[in-house]
């Protein structure tokens, strides 16, 4: 998803800056920080102070039903809200939240219940209780409610046919025998269940603070912040939420005694401020990727090199094939354009090596422990003869003519695309659209082009946020691609995600992810072209920036801080 990159969402690359990977389901390499530099002067974070946060764009959404959108994602949960389990800070390792551990399983992973730490309650002071939880999860199911992760509905037995709680109706499936405790049905063993409960569905609503659409506009807090202000489109304002405990919570330092987020800050501006790094914007951070033009400015000036932050975001760039009709029904075709692409040109019509590093494999490092697979083996430019004598074998003869829809964004991308297609007989017509067109063209079955650039993110670091959400061709529908937008149908790989879904040991299914990304790479629906970077300034009387490994390489904003608070007035 994602315009804004998401996780376990289909990411517009072509629509957003040069080929959209600096946008919402982030990782390292390593799953750790990759930072040019953490704090200028090794100096850590202490509490107090005013921490700004220079954006050029509201929330998508900050109501946690709906919240799926990286950068919003890691915003809400580490400032607004808890949730059952979350990450520590700058690591893809969970821990637990407001639950006491990461979860027990039974019935083979298909029951799982949490109980709830003593002492977590809500910004007024109120307990947050179970029955919370529980109203939340039914939320995420309501139709008036759209956007947010759809984990809930998909594994929640009895769910196929709910509407949510805003007409009065409860879902069975979530058990609440006291106030400390939640239980969880599953349709089927979810081995990972203990990672989804790290998404926002899981944070608690108490329901008499429902406000239906307009509780975006004013969440109700049981994290270390609550909302002071909050003028769309313009500013928001978080305060300390004083009832917030933390000792219940291990991750969240709230070192800031209160965060302004600037909404109308242009991205060009937002760069110029933060090299300048003059008054309040010091105590500043980039809610916004550093722009293409603004790199050469950070790169060459080693004391502001050292205030940017820089990380793989743990999302993967990929074009998609489109195998629902010629030329790429044909998999030998499919595999010619594998070794047609020159992912070099690629990651220079990005930026280069600081905007992207180059990818041989579908799943991003932070969902492999950190190894970067390199799958076919191909050499980064390509391999033209190869992708000739495989075109031949597929009988194609006086080349191909296929299209791509694109807007002005991803025009570069698209260009570097077409000369190395035009190497081997593959004549790409590049359309160009309004980059809000874009995503509904691509995702619609009878509008799609032929092959289109785009991108995944995982929402925890399991590849179950991954192969089977844009492999699985049950997903799709007469309207939508279902985030398959590959329209890949095929009965081996479908049978594989059904087995390894139904596994109860997380172990042994992350194994099998990585051998149903080895077949899938042999039937080339897409092909996997690079790893994005995150690139995030900061003022230099910010401390503690760390990019966090799943929100897209974006800094950790549960332990980001000041050195010096008086400075920030």
């Amino acid at each position: 998803m994602a315009g804004t990159k998401g996780g376990g969402r289909l990411l517009a690359l072509a629509t957003t800056l040069v080929l959209g990977l600096a946008a919402c389901s982030g990782g390292g390499t390593s799953g750790k920080n990759n930072a040019a530099g953490t704090a200028t002067s090794g100096e850590g974070p202490v509490k107090g102070g005013t921490l700004y946060i220079l954006s050029n764009q509201d929330f998508v959404h900050l109501d946690p039903a709906r919240n799926w959108t990286m950068r919003d994602m890691g915003f809400g949960t580490r400032l607004l809200y808890r949730t059952l389990t979350t990450y520590k800070a700058g690591s893809a390792e969970i821990v637990p939240d407001l639950a006491t551990d990461l979860g027990t399983p039974s019935e083979g992973g298909k029951v799982w219940k949490f109980t709830l730490k003593d002492g977590v309650k809500y910004e007024d002071g109120t307990p947050i209780k179970a029955q919370d939880v529980k109203y939340n999860v039914e939320r995420s199911f309501s139709p008036e409610l759209p956007g947010g992760p759809n984990y809930a509905i998909l594994y929640l037995a009895g769910g196929e046919k709910y509407k949510g709680p805003l007409k009065g109706e409860h879902l069975s499936s979530i058990e609440t025998p006291d106030d400390k405790t939640i239980v969880f049905k599953l349709k089927r063993p979810v081995a990972e269940f203990g990672q989804t409960v790290t998404l926002p569905t899981f944070a608690p609503v108490p329901q008499a603070q429902d406000k239906g659409v307009d509780y975006d506009s004013r969440p109700f807090s049981s994290g270390p912040y609550k909302i002071e202000k909050y003028q769309r489109k313009a500013e928001l304002i978080l305060v300390r939420n004083e009832h917030w405990e933390p000792a219940t919570d291990e991750v969240r330092k709230a070192y800031p005694d209160r965060i302004v987020v600037k909404q109308t800050v242009g991205g060009g501006t937002i760069d110029t401020r933060l090299i300048a790094d003059q008054g309040p914007d010091r105590s500043a951070v980039g809610y916004v990727d550093v722009a293409l033009a603004s790199l050469p400015k950070v790169l060459s000036n080693p004391q502001v090199q050292k205030r940017m932050v820089s990380s793989v975001d743990g999302c993967t760039g990929l074009l998609y094939l489109n195998t629902s009709r010629a030329p790429f029904d044909n998999p030998k075709v499919r595999m010619a354009v594998q070794y047609a692409v020159d992912k070099e040109a690629l990651q220079t019509a990005s930026g280069g090596p600081q905007i992207a590093e180059i990818a041989g494999a579908i799943l991003p490092p932070g969902l492999t422990g950190g190894v970067k697979r390199d799958i076919l083996r191909i050499p980064p430019t390509g391999d033209v003869e190869k992708a000739k004598s495989l075109l031949t074998e597929a009988g194609v003869t006086g080349g191909l003519k296929i299209k791509l829809v694109t807007s002005t964004g991803g025009k570069p991308g698209a260009e570097a695309l077409q000369t190395a297609l035009k190497r081997v007989g593959i004549d790409m017509q590049i359309d160009l659209v309004e980059a809000s067109a874009v995503g509904g063209i691509t995702s619609d079955p009878t509008k799609a082009p032929d092959i289109q650039i785009g991108g995944w993110c995982p929402d925890y670091p399991s590849g179950s946020t991954f192969l089977p959400i844009i492999f699985d061709g049950r997903t799709i529908t007469e309207n939508s691609s279902g985030g398959n937008n590959s329209f890949f149908k095929d009965e081996e790989v479908m049978a594989k995600i059904d087995e390894i879904s139904a596994m109860t040991d997380a172990t042994a299914a992350n194994k099998a992810w990585l051998d149903l990304e080895d077949l899938i790479m042999s039937k080339s629906p897409v092909v996997p072209y690079q790893w994005a970077k995150q690139n995030n300034l900061f003022g230099s009387n910010v401390a503690g920036a760390v990019g966090h490994p799943i929100w897209e390489g974006n800094p950790d904003l549960g332990v980001i801080g000041l050195k010096n608070p008086s400075l920030s007035q």
